[in-house]
Formats: structure tokens, C-alpha cells, sequence
């Protein structure tokens, strides 16, 4: 095939380091993907960086000792071999299909732009380019969630039953936030915190197939949901529930992580967010129990899930860095993020038409 060809050419130029640039080097590419991730990766350097935000962007390529230059098309003729697109929403597209044109591989945030489409066109371009497109779903690589996924594939869950994530912050009106505009994010509490909620109960029981969801701008007056509730159909029959706010005071938030399955469950809290720490205990059955009908419940038995510590945005830079190097397909692929559009799409027209909605076809 053509666009596998293209990458394997390419692939067999990039040196042991892969060469970044970043679209949008304010927001969470300086506070967390470049300082975290880009810069101590063991197989990436960072060269240059662009933000329609001009000082800013010169401070972080001063701090950060890159290239800082004036426009996507200037990045784009750096010698640069991937390019990571931390802008808002609304230009994911543009600047993905420029990015493919010029042959550079792409990482870009969650979500792949506004709508389906345009995750679709960024997917088909990057093909036909033959360039690598993967989505930024950092917390995959939580070291606490990569064992709660082993504990499951290796069947010590039993068959998914249900299954809850959480993540909420407090975030008041601000002037210029594109979270809060829906024209610049896509939405705001569900699309925004509630997509990496989502995303991960997808890794551990596999695609959703039908939503039911509530919306509301409950406590502030900006144009994007400030409240979301998903009740969610795996396509393995099993349920889930998301919850995701921009309205709960960030201490009041525990971000909890429930799964269950015929053989126990894996409880977390704090796990789900942007720090690599939490808490997380197994509570797993070697066979299924008989009925007591006294419903005792007895204490105890629960076991710690304390894996070493992993920074996700080191390991979601090395990862698709070292995909590049070996010519791989990647872990946090562009279909993933096809499929988390396809899902909140769903989710909003369900919050709008007040009806279940079929999540169709699923993309993993």
C-alpha cells in the first residue's frame, strides 16, 4: 500500500530522536506535554514551536530551548519529523491536513477537532499523506490503569458489568476560554473532561454502542455545558455511567474510576486527571460465588494496585515517538479519537433530543 510505503520511507529517515514541533505551545502543551513529555523523552527532542500568542510562545522557546517561530507554515518547513497540536479545537483540522501535506506525523489533543467530520477528514488525509495521526489520551498510560487493564485481559474481572468514571473541576467564566464556547471546543464539561472518561472505560470493556445523556449549565453562565451525566451501552452488554462537571470545587472532585465485573471489582480515586498518582484496590474472586441471602459483605480481602508511578506524558511522547522509530503501528491511534467523536456526537444528541442514541459503527 502507498501510505504504508510512504511511512516506512520516512520512518527509515528519522534518527533515534524524533524531531517535534508544537501548534499551540501555551495552555497544556507548556504546562504539562513538553515539559513532561517532550523534553525528558528518552527518543524526542523539541525544535521548534508556534502560538498565535507571540510572547508567550518566545518564553516557552526560551525556557524550553527551541526554535520559536511565527506560523504554522514556518514550523512546518523546521526540520521537524512529528508535529504535536495542542491549539484549540476549531483549527485541529486545518492544521492537521497542512501537517499531512507536508509530510509530518501528527499527535494531536482530544478531541480531533469539532465534529465527526472533521476527525474523519484529519484520519483520511494523514492516510493518504501516509503520516501517522494518534490522539492525545494520556491517561491510558497511568501506570494504575495499565494494570487494571492487565487484571481484565487476563479475566480476573470476569464478564464487564458496569463500570463509572468521574472527573470534575471548578472553572468560572473566563474571558477568551474556548472550553466555554462551543464554536472554539466543540462543547465544554462532557467534550472537554468527560471524553478521557469515556475514552478509558472503552480501553478496559471495549466500544460503547448507545448513550443516553443529560446537559445542563447548572451554575455558570457561559455558552458550553457546565454538567454532564452519560449512561452508556458497551457493545459486550455491559453498562457505564460518566460524569463529568465544570461546576464541583476541585477538592470536593475525588475522580473515581469504578469497575466491576462477575468476579469483583477495581475501585480507584484520583487516578483520572493529570497527576500519576491515586489510589487503587482489587477486590477479585477466583470463581463466582454462591447466593447469600444474608447479603454479608464480609471486610477485608481488597488488594492495593501500587504499581510504579509512570509520568503519562513522557510515556504517550515515547510511545508514538518509538512507533515512528520502529515503523509500528501507534498505541493511541487516530481511530480512537474517531470513535470518542463518534460517542459524544451521540451523547449531545441524546442530551438535545432526549432519546437513547446508537453509537454507529463503532471505529475500534
Amino acid at each position: 500500500m502507498r501510505a504504508e510505503s510512504e511511512i516506512s520511507n520516512r520512518q527509515s529517515q528519522i534518527t533515534r530522536r524524533v524531531r517535534w514541533g508544537v501548534l499551540g505551545s501555551g495552555g497544556i502543551a507548556r504546562r504539562r506535554t513538553i515539559p513532561e513529555g517532550i523534553v525528558p523523552a528518552r527518543n524526542a527532542e523539541l525544535v521548534a514551536v508556534f502560538d498565535v500568542n507571540a510572547a508567550a510562545n518566545a518564553d516557552v522557546a526560551k525556557q524550553f530551548g527551541a526554535r520559536a517561530v511565527g506560523s504554522v507554515a514556518e514550523l512546518l518547513k523546521a526540520d521537524v519529523d512529528a508535529v504535536y497540536v495542542a491549539s484549540p479545537p476549531k483549527v485541529h483540522r486545518g492544521q492537521t491536513l497542512a501537517c499531512a501535506q507536508a509530510g509530518k506525523h501528527v499527535l494531536c489533543e482530544k478531541p480531533l477537532g469539532l465534529t465527526v467530520a472533521d476527525a474523519e477528514a484529519m484520519l483520511a488525509a494523514c492516510q493518504q499523506a501516509g503520516v501517522r495521526l494518534g490522539t492525545a489520551f494520556m491517561m491510558r498510560f497511568h501506570a494504575q490503569h495499565q494494570a487494571a487493564l492487565q487484571l481484565i485481559r487476563d479475566g480476573q474481572l470476569g464478564r464487564p458489568v458496569f463500570a463509572r468514571a468521574q472527573l470534575s473541576c471548578w472553572y468560572p467564566l473566563l474571558a477568551g476560554a474556548w472550553r466555554q464556547d462551543p464554536a472554539a471546543g466543540g462543547g465544554g464539561a462532557l467534550m472537554d473532561m468527560g471524553g478521557h472518561c469515556i475514552d478509558l472505560l472503552e480501553m478496559f470493556f471495549g466500544p460503547v454502542r448507545a448513550v443516553s445523556c443529560f446537559t445542563n449549565r447548572t451554575i455558570h453562565d457561559y455558552a458550553s455545558e457546565d454538567s454532564a451525566v452519560a449512561s452508556l451501552q458497551f457493545a459486550n452488554g455491559a453498562l457505564g455511567v460518566v460524569d463529568a462537571f465544570f461546576c464541583v470545587p476541585d477538592e470536593a472532585s475525588q475522580n473515581r474510576l469504578e469497575l466491576y465485573g462477575s468476579l469483583g471489582s477495581i475501585l480507584a480515586k484520583g487516578t483520572i486527571g493529570q497527576s500519576d498518582r491515586g489510589e487503587m484496590v482489587a477486590c477479585l474472586k477466583k470463581n463466582g460465588a454462591d447466593y447469600d441471602a444474608q447479603q454479608t459483605r464480609p471486610s477485608g480481602g481488597a488488594v492495593l494496585i501500587d504499581p510504579t508511578p509512570v509520568n503519562m506524558y513522557q510515556a504517550e511522547i515515547e510511545e508514538f515517538s518509538q512507533a515512528l522509530l520502529d515503523g509500528r503501528e501507534l498505541s493511541n491511534h487516530a481511530q480512537l479519537g474517531l470513535q470518542s467523536q463518534r460517542v459524544l456526537a451521540a451523547c449531545y444528541e441524546s442530551a438535545k433530543t432526549r432519546q437513547a442514541i446508537e453509537v454507529n459503527p463503532p471505529s475500534l
